[in-house]
């Protein structure tokens, strides 16, 4: 039984990726950090399954014991300061988790075990001011917020590393990612709930921000698959994951409310608090080297996500159950 270390496994992904491993066979360890607020709802339905270590990427000697006593074939480095609207009011947090908590890691498992296998969670929002479209894995980057910026160093210093010491460590240049597990402050999430709040009457209106900002959406479940995969190939590599489509924030409003027989017109304001002070332009990647290399292909569309979380979150408000 292989075993596989995650990072961020209370988050989106870090949930997802651990089904997909329990499903192949894995022993999962999942690090979280030690706070006062620690939130296991994603993992409820599997926790008896995992093992949860306390870990943090500011503190590299954590990370060292982590390693040397659950010898992972495989770390899948989630975890991160992840929403770009809070990059801005906490810059220095985010480049010391995001950008140098990556090399914490790295440097870790250096040390403690150089052939263990590395999965370094990349992100669009490296593009930024993107330079060509459909974005790929040799777009150069110009990222547009400290999120951006942390992202590119993280990029970067996985690849230094294995340049440098002869390490498995590969990046998965994830585009826009999302499900029913999608935090609400995040767009996609903030709208699905909004959605199902009006049609059950508990809200009547949804403020947003800019909503011509065009993205390359897809589902967080597909994803997973294609980080496992990078770790099995004998080779390590950078790969862009997207659907290669793009769609508007109005048309994430339009399929949302559409779910409910609404006309988001109706109920959606525009709030310039909501504006990012620096917006990145047309996001939309290229996946071809994913389906060449390792035969992954996205499997949901837009439609039929968006039709799961609006569903999800009707369930979730008539249960008496709030967001999360």
């Amino acid at each position: 039984m292989p075993t596989a270390l995650i990072t961020g496994i209370t988050g989106q992904d870090g949930s997802y990726l651990a089904e997909f491993l329990l499903a192949k066979g894995y022993n999962v360890i999942g690090m979280v950090r030690r706070t006062s607020t620690i939130n296991f709802h994603r993992l409820e339905h599997i926790q008896d399954k995992i093992i949860l270590v306390p870990g943090d990427l500011g503190d590299q000697v954590s990370l060292i014991h982590i390693l040397e006593e659950h010898k992972p074939e495989e770390v899948y480095n989630l975890a991160a300061q992840s929403f770009v609207q809070t990059s801005w009011n906490q810059p220095v947090f985010t480049g010391d988790v995001t950008a140098l908590g990556v090399t914490r890691m790295l440097d870790a498992i250096r040390f403690v075990n150089p052939k263990i296998r590395f999965y370094q969670a990349s992100s669009s929002e490296m593009f930024g001011k993107v330079v060509e479209t459909p974005q790929r894995e040799t777009t150069p980057f110009y990222p547009r917020s400290p999120y951006g910026v942390a992202k590119v160093y993280g990029h970067w210093i996985t690849v230094n590393y294995r340049e440098s010491y002869d390490m498995h460590a590969s990046s998965g240049i994830l585009f826009n990612h999302e499900s029913p597990r999608r935090g609400l402050e995040f767009v996609t999430r903030k709208i699905t709930y909004h959605v199902a709040q009006i049609k059950l009457g508990l809200a009547n209106e949804l403020r947003l921000g800019n909503l011509d900002a065009r993205r390359d959406w897809g589902f967080a479940g597909d994803y997973v698959q294609a980080m496992w995969l990078m770790l099995q190939q004998e080779s390590p590599d950078d790969f862009v994951v997207a659907t290669g489509e793009t769609h508007s924030v109005e048309e994430f409003l339009n399929l949302a409310f559409g779910c409910v027989d609404l006309d988001w017109h109706d109920y959606v304001v525009q709030d310039p608090r909501f504006m990012r002070p620096a917006e990145v332009d047309l996001l939309v990647g290229d996946p071809t080297k994913a389906g060449q290399k390792l035969g992954w292909e996205p499997a949901v569309t837009l439609a039929q996500l968006v039709k799961m979380m609006v569903e999800a979150d009707l369930a979730l408000l008539r249960e008496g159950r709030t967001g999360m």
